[in-house]
């Protein structure tokens, strides 16, 4: 209940219910990044019985492991602003919720295309400008840290919008407004992790790697292996999070602009920190959340049936419609 928190208790340079209320909106994002992959095929108390469990059986221990003096944090790992505790965990959470559904109708040669790309493109203006609050607001304090943190996102997230949009524009003859909004999405994931120990140099570094790995890792998750990630969270906030978390070892150095590592700490050292790191929050959010919904699929079941996917989730288990034009 908040007890023993004032208007005059700091943690750091700012109050310590700024620092509760910024640390609770990663809280509330990250499972809400998971819905991504399973839309308008998912039961509604599956989707809620899920979010509460996981937040409090993936979320918090990862988060503790990283930012609140945990194992990891032990370890010397870099995760600036959730690279690991936020994207790594998503993802890969995404992508076994989305094997366990299972596909939906049609999926994949009937995917039907977002039905107002100025909405998504609207969303997307929006989660940019908030993307510098998480990124510039986890140096916990305005100063040169939160600044630069906040330039470099900047350039990782325009610099992968073009990137996927060139990639396009090559394979199809035109750049899609869609592909330019996932690719800015996957330049802010991939920084996330680094935007306080890297310089511009690293961060445009990131950018083009994000906007080419990503595309790249979402063709073949859905194309290859046929995982019907609606959003493709884990292409690229897994993906992302997860590539971004590997090169911080790297563009970390001045060699690339970045503020050094830990003095006396090599880049193969810190790098297999960094991939340690990855791989442990991936097996224990893989295993986490095939152990939740199959507790879920018991007790509220998971998958609506085909009727109700037909006539829409919204009207079947809200009563309401995104568009009354009668």
């Amino acid at each position: 209940m908040l007890s023993g928190i004032g208007t005059d208790t700091l943690w750091g340079t700012i109050p310590e219910s700024v620092f509760f209320m910024f640390q609770m909106t990663f809280a509330i994002i990250t499972p809400a990044l998971i819905i991504g992959a399973y839309p308008e095929r998912v039961r509604f108390s599956a989707v809620v019985l899920f979010s509460l469990a996981w937040l409090v059986l993936v979320y918090a221990p990862v988060c503790h492991w990283v930012w609140g003096g945990g194992w990891l944090a032990e370890l010397g790992v870099m995760d600036f602003a959730g690279g690991i505790v936020v994207h790594t965990t998503a993802g890969v959470s995404a992508v076994v919720f989305a094997l366990m559904l299972g596909r939906r109708r049609g999926f994949p040669m009937d995917l039907r295309p977002p039905h107002s790309p100025g909405m998504v493109a609207t969303g997307a203006c929006m989660l940019w400008v908030g993307w510098f609050g998480f990124n510039a607001g986890s140096a916990l304090a305005a100063n040169g840290s939160a600044g630069m943190a906040m330039l470099v996102t900047h350039i990782s997230a325009a610099t992968a919008a073009m990137v996927w949009g060139g990639i396009e524009w090559l394979r199809y003859g035109k750049p899609s407004l869609i592909g330019i909004v996932t690719g800015l999405v996957a330049g802010l994931a991939s920084i996330t992790p680094a935007a306080g120990f890297v310089g511009p140099l690293g961060a445009l570094i990131i950018g083009v790697l994000a906007g080419a790995g990503c595309h790249w890792l979402s063709m073949v998750m859905k194309f290859r292996f046929r995982v019907d990630d609606s959003l493709d969270v884990f292409a690229v906030h897994g993906g992302g999070g997860i590539l971004g978390s590997l090169l911080v070892a790297v563009l970390a150095v001045p060699a690339f602009g970045g503020f050094g590592l830990v003095e006396g700490v090599s880049i193969s050292h810190q790098f297999g920190v960094q991939a340690l790191a990855v791989g442990v929050t991936a097996v224990w959010s893989g295993l986490a959340t095939w152990i939740i919904l199959s507790v879920a699929r018991v007790f509220v079941g998971l998958r609506v049936s085909e009727e109700e996917e037909i006539e829409g989730l919204d009207i079947v288990a809200h009563g309401e419609r995104g568009y009354d034009l009668t």
